[in-house]
């Protein structure tokens, strides 16, 4: 028997004793965890979940992906390029059972991804601070504005998830800028427009 199952933002169609890398997952190694997003078991499909379904897996270790190396090209910057590699953190587990039913008490731990795990157990304080912040933030923000490809809407976007002045962009991380770029769906304008370099100009 098959399921397809949901994590990462991604599908997958598994059966059991299949070997599987998926985005970063919360568990460490040898722990067994419990996908709940299932959208097809056997002949059963769901709408969109089939409910009481679940895949259990174990984790055999936390790794990393190959070295994906893509460029980074300016209009109107002299021909400037810089190449930058970039690892994607994986998790790699093997499918141990699927269970069409009862799944929700089953008592083995939720597959949740990593990301997930840190923004919710830094949501409150952050939500907390955030709003006994707000009119300082709002009186000592930056124009992101003046970042190129930024306009209203984007600076919109960049202010609700926290970033409000160019020293923020100018510390960004890979990681980081791989977030922002998923979680606020700039699709590599990030990188692209230069924003990082841009900011470090810009903060000094």
């Amino acid at each position: 028997m098959f399921a397809v199952l949901k994590t990462g933002g991604k599908q997958y169609k598994v059966q059991s004793g299949d070997v599987l890398r998926v985005e970063k997952l919360a568990a460490d190694a040898g722990e067994k965890v419990q996908f709940n997003e299932i959208l097809m078991v056997g002949s059963t499909i769901g709408a969109p979940l089939v409910e009481g379904a679940g895949v259990q897996a174990e984790v055999i270790d936390q790794i990393k992906g190959e070295k994906l190396i893509h460029y980074v090209k300016r209009r109107r910057k002299h021909s400037s390029q810089r190449k930058k590699g970039h690892r994607q953190q994986l998790t790699l587990l093997r499918i141990t059972d699927i269970l069409e039913k009862g799944a929700e008490k089953s008592g083995v731990k939720a597959a949740v991804g990593a990301g997930s795990v840190a923004s919710t157990a830094a949501a409150a304080p952050k939500k907390a601070a955030a709003k006994a912040e707000a009119p300082a933030a709002a009186a000592g923000a930056d124009d992101l504005k003046k970042l190129s490809g930024v306009g209203p809407a984007l600076e919109k976007k960049l202010n609700a998830a926290g970033v409000t002045s160019f020293a923020q962009i100018a510390a960004w991380s890979e990681a980081d800028i791989a977030e922002f770029d998923e979680k606020l769906s700039f699709k590599g304008r990030i990188e692209r427009e230069g924003w990082v370099e841009q900011a470090k100009e810009l903060a000094k």
